[in-house]
């Protein structure tokens, strides 16, 4: 059963790696809205809405907005950080993505699809949660709603 609103944000423990995370503490989330974003190599639609995803670090920052990426293998060939890495260049990632490779991540937050994303608010509350690209089309006017921003 997925998540359900309200729920409070599962603990990112567990990862196999990460990158992007210098300075990185998953306890520094506490008191900011925060995008979690599943996606994987092997993902299509992950890909065409990468910029997209990457963009909202940027653009929201200023309101306080914090996105992690948790790539989430779908087939064993997703297994490869290497091509976890290459992504990660092409797509000029820049938010701190975890490597799930044992999905304990993504069994933290009952979750199936890639991308899917999970906004929590300052509280660490759920507040939305999507998948696939026609759920990716309410993620933006959702984070802007959640920070009071005029759409």
């Amino acid at each position: 059963m997925p998540m359900r609103l309200k729920t409070p944000m599962p603990s990112l423990d567990g990862a196999t790696e990460w990158f992007n995370d210098e300075g990185f503490k998953p306890e520094d989330l506490a008191g900011h809205p925060v995008l979690i974003h599943f996606w994987a190599v092997s993902c299509h639609i992950c890909h065409e809405v990468m910029d997209e995803v990457v963009s909202y670090v940027h653009a929201y920052k200023d309101h306080g907005l914090k996105v992690v990426g948790i790539h989430m293998p779908k087939q064993e060939s997703d297994l490869d950080v290497e091509k976890v890495k290459k992504d990660i260049q092409q797509y000029s990632i820049v938010q701190p993505v975890a490597v799930d490779n044992t999905h304990a991540i993504t069994d933290a937050f009952e979750n199936q699809f890639v991308p899917a994303f999970f906004l929590f608010d300052k509280e660490g509350k759920l507040t939305y949660r999507a998948a696939g690209d026609k759920g990716f089309k309410n993620v933006k006017p959702k984070i802007e709603e959640l920070l009071g921003i005029n759409q």
